[in-house]
């Protein structure tokens, strides 16, 4: 997030999605550490998502196997433990590819605006839809943390910055498109699985955040909508 400098005017601002699902993200890798020989509360999930014999009782190869997940997506302490942050994660990733091509089957994100980007908090997913017809996605996205929740409701694009620059945080918000105050679209380097999430922006992978860039334009209708979980 930044402060938002344009014409003059000085709006403050909150910091705040991203490629397919298939894509594998990258997170800045977390420091290593030993693994833990406990069995975790989630030990059968995760060793499921994993790809792992299923036993319920945690190995060294568990142990790794989970911890180069957490590293990857920067989940802290990566100590390969099954914990619930970890399963959290594994089973967002579950339910976003179970939407496959139909991320508006609910029918929440509004068919009558023409070219629109929703934003479903609840799955972290965004995608662009005209009317009923999806243009791209969906993506998951990394969206606020608790206590920097992305607001909810219809927007619209007012503002958009290829180079911002958050003064707050002095951190680069490449390909910046803003919809609410400082909340905006823009991509970062991490997973979009990092948890807890950002202070409020939509974060997405460099990839997906020139998709956006090149399909939205001023003007253009953004809908937020759900909860994040955790918040």
């Amino acid at each position: 997030m930044g402060v938002i400098r344009r014409r003059g005017a000085v709006a403050l601002g909150v910091t705040g999605l991203v490629a397919p699902l298939a894509l594998a993200f990258t997170a800045t890798p977390a420091q290593a550490a030993s693994c833990t020989t406990r069995t975790g509360p989630y030990q059968k999930q995760v060793e499921k998502f994993l790809g792992r014999p299923v036993d319920g009782k945690q190995s060294a190869a568990d142990c790794k196997a989970i911890q180069a997940f957490q590293t990857k997506h920067g989940i802290t302490p990566n100590i390969g433990y099954a914990g619930p942050v970890t399963w959290g994660v594994m089973d967002l990733m579950n339910k976003q590819k179970a939407v496959g091509n139909k991320p508006n089957k609910d029918g929440k994100c509004p068919v009558n605006k023409g070219r629109i980007a929703c934003v479903n908090l609840t799955l972290q997913l965004s995608w662009i839809q005209d009317g009923s017809r999806l243009v791209y996605g969906p993506v998951p996205v990394r969206t606020g943390r608790d206590g920097y929740e992305t607001r909810t409701g219809l927007k619209k694009i007012y503002w958009r910055d290829i180079d911002h620059v958050s003064t707050i945080y002095n951190v680069p918000m490449p390909y910046s498109q803003f919809f609410d105050g400082g909340q905006a679209f823009h991509s970062v380097g991490l997973s979009m699985w990092n948890p807890p999430g950002s202070h409020g922006c939509v974060n997405m992978t460099t990839t997906v955040a020139k998709k956006y860039w090149s399909l939205l334009k001023n003007g253009d209708d953004v809908f937020v909508y759900g909860r994040k979980p955790g918040t």
